[in-house]
């Protein structure tokens, strides 16, 4: 059953949402979510770019016990963004919630299977004349992205780790194009975040953070421990900032 309490009006576009002010509960709320994102992204750069300068190098064994560790860390990541864009598209659907949305933009990927989701979501946003149905487009979009985006990193990953590949070059260069547009995901999600936030009543919060954690539970194998993070990896444009 909907939620009496309608969603608050939303700014004119989402350029609008992302200056706009969070009173202090939904900031918490925001800042909260975008710091355990941005940890879990920022060990998976930091392994992966130690590997990437590893095999730069020339240290080849080295490189590949490094990215072994990015498998694991890819998982955690894939898992705490899914979860999150899950959890926007189970609360808009079940109490009406009608954010802002921006299309994909297919330049701001690598990846040639990222950049057709970019453009076939562009492409149904015209059609999509309904602005919650756009927004559902979008988050349901960028699941299906993170999710193809790991499952190909993984791969590529676990194949450079135990040096099982006829074609390292082309695995490495996988791994990188998939972090890179793994990166792009997670901008989006954050700037859609905060327009779901904009036009989400307070009354709404504690509802929402208890889906987000319902949809983020970690199975016991994806629990490797969080370390001191030194600095932060490659970072891309996306619209809305």
């Amino acid at each position: 059953m909907k939620d009496a309490v309608r969603s608050l009006p939303r700014g004119m576009s989402v350029k609008d949402d992302w200056r706009a002010w969070l009173p202090q509960e939904k900031s918490q709320v925001f800042h909260k979510q975008v710091h355990e994102l941005e940890c879990s992204y920022a060990m998976l750069s930091v392994s992966l770019d130690e590997a990437i300068e590893l095999r730069q190098l020339g240290h080849t064994g080295k490189s590949c016990q490094a990215v072994s560790i990015t498998s694991g860390l890819c998982k955690l990541l894939t898992r705490e963004l899914t979860g999150l864009l899950r959890a926007l598209a189970e609360h808009a659907k079940h109490y009406g919630t009608i954010p802002n949305a921006a299309p994909l933009d297919a330049a701001n990927f690598q990846g040639a299977r990222a950049q057709r989701s970019a453009r076939m979501s562009t492409l149904l946003n015209h059609v999509l004349f309904s602005q919650r149905l756009q927004f559902l487009h979008k988050v349901s979009t960028l699941e299906e992205m993170v999710e193809d985006l790991a499952k190909g990193f993984r791969h590529a990953a676990d194949d450079l780790a135990v040096r099982n590949s006829s074609h390292p070059k082309k695995m490495w260069a996988e791994v990188d194009a998939d972090h890179y547009d793994l990166n792009t995901c997670l901008r989006e999600a954050i700037v859609v975040l905060k327009s779901f936030l904009i036009v989400l009543p307070e009354s709404q919060l504690g509802a929402f953070e208890n889906t987000v954690r319902q949809q983020s539970e970690p199975q016991e194998a994806d629990l490797p421990s969080r370390q001191r993070l030194i600095r932060h990896g490659r970072m891309t444009a996306i619209a809305g900032e």
